[in-house]
């Protein structure tokens, strides 16, 4: 939110610089991101008159003009503007100057022949109107030659503030205002509501048909307007602001929003038919509105229509069709009160990010919704005349009366710090909180606080947190016992293991399209409140985003990616800790030793799988590898489960081609492995003892029925001497001459570690017998 000073000076009293406010703010919870000087940038442009305005001798359009800027000589201006003329006071921009508007940077140029050395700027381009058809005109007693931006009150600093989202109060000058008052930054200016004198009855009626849209739906008219351009200081606010001026009617809305918090909106009368009502969208409404976009509305989006049509997307935006112009002369001016779920929901829905939606779905005061229509009515008789009609109301704002039992030593009890019960009533009562008989009440625009913890963060932050004692945590004597939880430590463990096969690791967002879910199994949790429709439900799996992560890093030429997350998946029964890689591309680059470059496979992703249970304690033997009973985005036949007994320990495999082909993906290799399903060690792992004897290393080649899985073959010679046999690896796998028909030629080396003595030939034979029954146990015989 931009704030200028100037117009917080409407709301506080005080004599302190930029600087201060800034850093008390930001000591405040406010964050000032950014101090904005507008007079550094326009501290070029002076105020100018025209002394001579002659036509220009090779072009019709043009005017040649010499300005008198306080410079001394008069400085040459080639100008195709149709109201310059002598003696018009305007605007100069000199050579060097740069255009708020568009950027540019002046020189000195020729225009047809005429040198031209600098320019007679319009509102449009000094960037404090809409105005673009002729240059500024400024009153003829403006001093020539002063700076136009001091003389205009352009020159006081702005401040760019970050507002987080529970403080909706502060996103209006007042509500800044009050938070500094009560820090002691000044004296926070009182706010009058003006009695309107009795006027006519409303032309117009209003009703509520959607109650659970919108509560309360309040209307005034002004009849018999005169709507011209607002004056000179509320168009200043409003560009200070980043708002552009538009109308005196329409201004008054905006300055409302901006100074209270309080969106409103005017419509023209003469536009409407019979009575508005606020209701919900029925299918195939449209609205064309005032951003020059026409929206498709659904029965969730609220709206105030009448009997013909549609005029605006409740407490978003209005329709084109009522909106007011230079020839209104009667106007309705709404003021209403909506639903924050329902504001967000359908500005999300419908992509419409404006001011009103940014306050109505963070809530606005329910309390300010009269007078805010009251002040608004006086305002806008004030600058563009007319009467004022009495107001008519339909239901009411949801004010909720709230106490909460606060006792004064709960500010040292949570804090820590000593702060006399007295100042914490003036605190709480500065802040618009009323005390009475131990309890607090919150005023109605603070809807962030819920308890006595919030009521002390309240004084602590006015008080200042740097106040608050650093007191060290206590501790037990001794050496300190350890303090991972088993959650953390499997993710401490899986995380280095899978880092240690070369992965990446990723952080994704836990919220995902409602069309990635489906591809992964579907979402069965769903947010009430989305930040937008691609973040709407909570991921199936951690394969969404890392799938997606891969796709990008691949669209960016990257060769390979190798990537792995830690997090949550989100199913009916609750949150479940899971760990998920994507292996795609090349994993190793072409080489003139290794040949071609090396893709990404389903063993990439089970190896790295292996390596995981294996630093978690849990062998590979330990494991069964189990075809089938996978969901539908792994490769049907290219994927398989890892389970213990009976428990799916891990998912592995390829994506599907489908999915792949859908991301612009190559064959891409990828595995879940469930850590909340993995037992604890059975055992902690032992220190390493190495043995003193030479270890042997034996190669078999075993014939095996082609549908045999390697993996049996591996178990069951690994099993022939479990003492004797530290590792079992597959070299080679032959089919062709020599090998008979349906039968494929595996080729296994065996490392032998004997402990407590160097073994002999005959124990080394009857090894190779208990290695050749083992074999013969799965269908195996060794090949000649």
């Amino acid at each position: 939110m931009r704030l200028p000073l100037a117009w917080l000076a409407r709301e506080l009293d005080f004599d302190a610089d930029a600087h201060r406010i800034a850093e008390t703010l930001t000591r405040l919870g406010l964050e000032v991101e950014a101090i904005d000087d507008p007079a550094e940038a326009l501290r070029p442009f002076r105020i100018a008159r025209v002394i001579e305005a002659a036509p220009h001798p090779g072009a019709n359009r043009l005017k040649l003009l010499r300005v008198d800027a306080g410079l001394g000589e008069p400085i040459p201006v080639v100008c195709g503007a149709p109201n310059a003329r002598e003696g018009l006071v305007g605007v100069f921009a000199p050579p060097g100057a740069r255009i708020p508007a568009t950027g540019q940077v002046l020189g000195v140029a020729t225009i047809r022949g005429v040198e031209s050395r600098g320019m007679m700027c319009s509102a449009r381009e000094l960037g404090v109107g809409d105005d673009h058809d002729g240059i500024v005109e400024l009153p003829a007693d403006a001093p020539v030659g002063a700076p136009w931006a001091r003389w205009a009150g352009l020159d006081t600093p702005v401040l760019d503030l970050a507002i987080t989202p529970n403080r909706a109060d502060c996103l209006s000058v007042r509500g800044i205002a009050r938070d500094l008052a009560a820090a002691g930054l000044g004296r926070l200016r009182p706010l009058v509501v003006p009695e309107l004198p009795p006027g006519p009855p409303c032309p117009l009626p209003v009703r509520i048909e959607d109650p659970d849209g919108c509560p309360a739906f309040f209307a005034r008219a002004l009849l018999g307007a005169r709507n011209g351009p607002s004056p000179a200081w509320l168009q200043t606010l409003l560009c200070q602001a980043g708002l552009r001026p538009i109308s005196a009617l329409v201004d008054v809305t905006n300055y409302m929003t901006i100074a209270y918090g309080r969106p409103l909106h005017v419509y023209d009368l003469a536009t409407l038919d019979g009575e508005l009502v606020a209701r919900r969208a029925r299918a195939g409404e449209r609205l064309e509105a005032l951003d020059g976009r026409s929206y498709a509305l659904d029965p969730d989006v609220c709206v105030i229509a009448d009997r013909r049509a549609v005029h605006d997307i409740g407490g978003i935006m209005g329709g084109r069709d009522s909106g007011v112009g230079e020839r209104t002369t009667d106007v309705l001016i709404e003021a209403a009160w909506f639903s924050p779920a329902r504001i967000g929901a359908a500005g999300r829905r419908l992509g419409i990010v404006s001011e009103a939606r940014l306050r109505f779905e963070r809530g606005v005061d329910p309390e300010f919704v009269d007078p805010g229509l009251t002040l608004a009515a006086h305002l806008m008789r004030e600058l563009a005349g007319g009467v004022v009609s009495e107001a008519v109301r339909a239901g009411a704002p949801p004010v909720a009366r709230r106490s909460i039992p606060f006792a004064p030593e709960a500010v040292r009890r949570l804090a820590g710090l000593d702060v006399p019960p007295a100042r914490q009533r003036e605190i709480l009562e500065a802040l618009g909180f009323s005390l009475a008989a131990g309890e607090v009440r919150p005023p109605s625009f603070r809807r962030d606080i819920e308890g006595p913890a919030d009521l002390v963060a309240e004084i602590v932050r006015i008080e200042g947190l740097e106040r608050v004692p650093a007191a060290p945590l206590p501790r037990a004597p001794g050496v300190a016992r350890p303090v991972a939880t088993p959650t953390q430590r499997i993710e401490r463990v899986v995380r280095r293991a899978l880092a240690a096969c070369g992965l990446a690791e990723a952080i994704t967002w836990s919220f995902v399209a409602e069309a990635q879910a489906q591809a992964f199994g579907g979402a069965t949790c769903r947010l009430l409140n989305p930040l937008s429709a691609e973040l709407a439900v909570m991921r199936p799996s951690l394969l969404p985003g890392l799938v997606a992560a891969a796709q990008r890093n691949l669209a960016r030429a990257a060769p390979g990616v190798a990537l792995f997350e830690i997090g949550r998946r989100y199913r009916a029964e609750g949150e479940r800790l899971t760990a998920a890689l994507v292996l795609a591309g090349e994993l190793s680059p072409r080489d003139w030793r290794r040949g071609p470059a090396r893709q990404a496979s389903a063993f990439d992703a089970k190896a790295a799988t292996l390596a995981a249970l294996e630093a978690w304690g849990l062998s590979a033997t330990e494991v069964t590898t189990v075809e089938g009973g996978l969901p539908e985005h792994f490769h049907p036949g290219r994927s398989v489960r890892l389970v213990r007994d009976g428990v799916t320990l891990a998912e592995l495999g390829e994506l599907h081609p489908t999915l792949a082909q859908a991301h612009d993906l190559p064959a891409t290799a990828v595995a879940e492995l469930f850590l909340d399903a993995w037992p604890a060690p059975a055992r902690e792992r032992p220190a390493y003892a190495p043995s003193p004897f030479q270890p042997l290393v034996r190669d078999f080649a075993f014939l095996v029925p082609q549908g045999l899985p390697a993996e049996r073959l591996v178990r069951a010679v690994a099993a022939a001497d479990p003492d004797l046999v530290v590792e079992v690896r597959l070299f080679d796998r032959f089919t062709g001459p020599g090998v008979p028909e349906g039968e494929v030629s595996l080729a296994l080396s065996v490392r032998l570690q004997p402990r407590t003595h160097t073994l002999t030939e005959a124990e080394l034979d009857a090894f190779r017998a208990r290695v050749e029954a083992a074999a013969a146990s799965v269908g195996a015989r060794l090949r000649a």
